[in-house]
């Protein structure tokens, strides 16, 4: 895990005007075979926490899963990581309204598109729905966040928003807060409960 956590710091040095001498070495040394392009780091924990439950060694199978910091940062690292560069596998999640800057970044690199698999909203959102508010306000009492939520909620600015709306607001009025619940969602989910573009991107590598 620490090399492979090592190859992304690489590949990021790399997307930020580095070499690229870095990755390329540890690509080869760690038999790198397939990129997971994910937009931030809560998806990122999302998608491992998912592998780990299922019984999967993502970085053992070649596979590195790389948050973009952003879906407009995806044609620079569908050229770094696909057939121009690396000429890894790529495949990952998109949000639907951010689909067309997917397509036109692979086909630029001449990769496959239909590796990606798409969330309505984002993958926040497809938690949201699969777990649904009764059983994430019983992750939040175990965390010791309801009352915190529970104050959110009674907030003028939330009168009247739907749920869904005010729990990925609640998400991010916290530091560092989204990327722990992208783990914590998918450890609550039933085993045959993930959302179909998550269960869909691990099955498929």
């Amino acid at each position: 895990m620490a090399d492979m956590r090592a190859f992304r710091e690489a590949v990021d040095d790399w997307a930020s005007g580095g070499t690229g001498r870095d990755a390329r070495e540890l690509a080869a040394h760690l038999d790198v075979r397939t990129a997971v392009l994910l937009e931030g780091p809560s998806d990122l924990a999302a998608v491992e926490a998912l592998a780990e439950r299922r019984g999967r060694d993502l970085a053992a199978e070649g596979v590195c899963v790389v948050p973009m910091g952003g879906a407009m940062s995806v044609a620079r690292y569908t050229d770094l990581l696909g057939p121009p560069g690396l000429g890894l596998r790529l495949t990952g999640l998109c949000d639907e309204r951010e689909q067309p800057f997917y397509d036109r970044a692979l086909e630029r690199a001449g990769a496959p598109r239909q590796g990606f698999f798409v969330c309505v909203a984002d993958l926040e959102d497809e938690l949201i729905r699969a777990l649904g508010t009764a059983r994430i306000e019983e992750v939040f009492r175990v965390e010791g966040d309801l009352r915190s939520w529970e104050t959110f909620v009674r907030q003028p600015a939330q009168h009247g928003r739907p749920r869904q709306q005010q729990l990925r607001r609640f998400f991010g009025t916290k530091k560092g807060r989204k990327i722990r619940y992208g783990r914590l969602l998918v450890e609550a989910l039933e085993a045959d409960r993930a959302p179909d573009p998550l269960d869909d991107l691990l099955a498929s590598l």
